[in-house]
């Protein structure tokens, strides 16, 4: 899953005032991006105290981002998720009664049996223990509902929680050109441990403006090395023998120690998927793989009926600590879970989305097939 989060902030990093009224810190350009990213993701996800003080309704009212939704095979609007211990939500706040999407609630355990009623008849509640409340649960709980692509937008809480667990792929900051300077006022995060910090700075993707709004986006699991790898194992995609029927992908494995190994599908052989080939040569020169990380073009398979073990099953059993990718494996061949095996088995996973649609270009003539329905890819 990809988990993106958004925030405006002031000056001084704050997201709200102190007034009774919400304070409006973006720009209409800076809105507009926003609005464009959450119908991009399959859900959205906000704080129940955001729920309380703001009323959002969080739904995709400009018709051409309902449009690109819909051509997507996708709801109009995202599913919309929140969570609360308290079950203090109001059922008939616009997150609940606005919009085409599924709406999901994350409930404590220790809710109140008659504020569990009332959420139950307007939303998918799932109820979980309070240790269970936490970003990995929860996010692992949507990954099984079918969540691929998630947009978090707060608040302080829903923030600082993310943010601290390690829990966030990319985070996009849009800064308004003025302070609040109000101490007591809600900022972006509040106090806890986190992930980064002097010494582990995150990787800076992009700069921009927004209007009058300065917007700066982070990728935060990963670096301009790792951007640099998985590059170099989307290029090797391109050499590829073309199949109607398979997949094209490449590879680089870097072991623990620093050996490096390539591959691409079919190259040794016709069923040979990319990571298997970089396996396979690692294998052969006798170099361990516990600990290496490896980068592929596309999401490892996890599911194959030309050999006894998917390339997310190998990457299991070389207990390898990190994989980078990508792309998502299209719905197209079979319905591949790779990501969440290699996370099951405890593997870090990192999905470099911003190269995507690199990585499935070379695929265009399986993507847009014209003819027969095709079988099982051999990538």
């Amino acid at each position: 899953m990809i988990v993106r989060a958004s925030a405006a902030i002031s000056l001084d990093g704050y997201i709200n005032d102190l007034s009774s009224q919400r304070l409006i810190l973006s720009s209409p350009e800076d809105w507009a991006e926003v609005k464009a990213a959450r119908a991009a993701c399959d859900a959205i996800l906000v704080g129940a105290e955001t729920i309380r003080q703001d009323d959002p309704a969080l739904v995709t009212r400009q018709e051409t981002l309902r449009a690109q939704r819909l051509a997507a095979g996708q709801a109009p609007d995202p599913i919309k998720v929140t969570l609360s211990r308290s079950g203090k939500l109001d059922p008939q706040a616009r997150f609940f009664t606005e919009g085409a999407g599924e709406k999901i609630v994350f409930l404590s355990e220790e809710a109140p049996e008659k504020a569990v009623s009332a959420l139950q008849k307007v939303a998918t509640v799932f109820r979980m223990a309070d240790t269970e409340l936490t970003p990995s649960h929860i996010l692992n709980r949507l990954e099984n509902h079918g969540v691929r692509s998630l947009f978090i937008e707060g608040g302080t809480r829903v923030l600082t929680e993310f943010l601290s667990q390690d829990a966030v792929d990319y985070l996009r900051i849009a800064i308004a050109p003025f302070f609040v300077g109000e101490a007591s006022a809600p900022r972006l995060v509040g106090e806890a441990r986190f992930p980064f910090h002097k010494g582990r700075r995150m990787h800076l993707l992009r700069s921009g403006r927004a209007g009058d709004m300065a917007v700066l986006e982070y990728a935060l699991r990963y670096d301009a090395e790792d951007y640099a790898r998985l590059e170099e194992a989307i290029a090797l995609a391109e050499n590829c023998p073309c199949s109607e029927t398979a997949y094209s992908v490449g590879a680089l494995l870097i072991t623990a120690d620093g050996h490096r190994f390539t591959g691409y599908s079919r190259e040794t052989a016709p069923n040979n998927h990319a990571e298997e080939e970089a396996i396979l040569k690692a294998e052969q020169e006798g170099c361990s793989l516990e600990g290496a990380t490896i980068y592929s073009s596309m999401e490892p398979c996890s599911t194959r009926k030309s050999k006894p073990l998917s390339c997310s099953a190998l990457i299991c059993r070389h207990r390898m600590r990190r994989v980078v990718f990508a792309a998502y494996e299209p719905i197209h061949f079979v319905h591949c879970c790779g990501e969440r095996m290699l996370k099951e088995a405890g593997i870090d996973v990192a999905v470099i989305e911003s190269l995507s649609s690199r990585a499935l270009a070379v695929n265009r003539h399986i993507l847009h097939p014209v003819g027969d329905d095709a079988t099982e890819p051999n990538r």
